[in-house]
């Protein structure tokens, strides 16, 4: 084994993922709001634009898959908004931070895995920019620059729990599935990757199940076990 992949939301920053989602949007469609949109058209836009990147078959990245989404159910244009997104995720995101926690041992453990010499990936469900995926990354006490890549809406062409999302981690980086270990918290989209012969480690602190089915992947466990155990 030669390269560690980490999920983020869930696994190395604890939260509820449903709780998050809708304080996101809530949050997003106020300060849209604000600024005179016509919130109803933004947030179809954004739900329209959300569901196609995680129906994204590779013909082009997520960020432009979305964009060419919300365009079309928003009706609004790119340069119409562009700018005002990127200051959301600049100001306003941060105080959906009080919806996440640091889960102790996190950012010890990204350190262990370089100091053992593993390449690090955060391979995240690239359905945000890269802004607002480092601030998620700060939130659970975790430096970006510790990971060599980080998935991002921009730099991703499909997202989970499509097996391809990770294929195409592993392709970028030339690497067979012996080479592998991925460590995340739900069943369904991190889960998946031992369809390609990966090992999976489920973190069993913030463990989604969502279809409660007979959990299978090669090691589960709660983030310290874990922790104590890679060498």
């Amino acid at each position: 084994m030669k390269t560690v992949l980490f999920d983020l939301d869930g696994t190395l920053l604890h939260m509820d993922i449903d709780e998050f989602v809708k304080a996101y949007f809530k949050l997003l469609g106020k300060t849209f709001g604000q600024k005179g949109y016509d919130v109803e058209r933004v947030m179809k836009g954004l739900g329209a634009g959300l569901e196609a990147m995680i129906k994204n078959n590779g013909s082009a990245t997520n960020e432009e898959v979305f964009w060419h989404v919300f365009t079309q159910y928003s009706n609004y244009q790119l340069a119409d908004v562009e700018e005002d997104f990127l200051s959301f995720y600049t100001h306003e995101f941060e105080n959906c931070a009080s919806l996440a926690a640091k889960i102790p041992l996190a950012d010890a453990m990204v350190k262990k895995c370089k100091t053992l010499g593993y390449q690090v990936i955060l391979a995240t469900n690239p359905l945000f920019p890269r802004i607002a995926t480092q601030q998620r990354i700060r939130w659970a006490g975790c430096d970006p620059e510790d990971f060599e890549w980080i998935t991002t809406y921009e730099n991703s062409s499909f997202s989970k729990p499509n097996p391809a999302y990770f294929k195409e981690i592993m392709d970028r980086f030339q690497l067979q599935a012996e080479d592998c270990i991925m460590i995340g918290n739900d069943l369904d989209e991190d889960g998946v990757i031992e369809t390609l012969g990966v090992p999976c480690y489920l973190t069993t602190d913030c463990l989604i199940n969502k279809h409660g089915k007979e959990i299978k992947v090669k090691w589960q466990g709660s983030f310290e076990e874990l922790y104590n155990q890679i060498n």
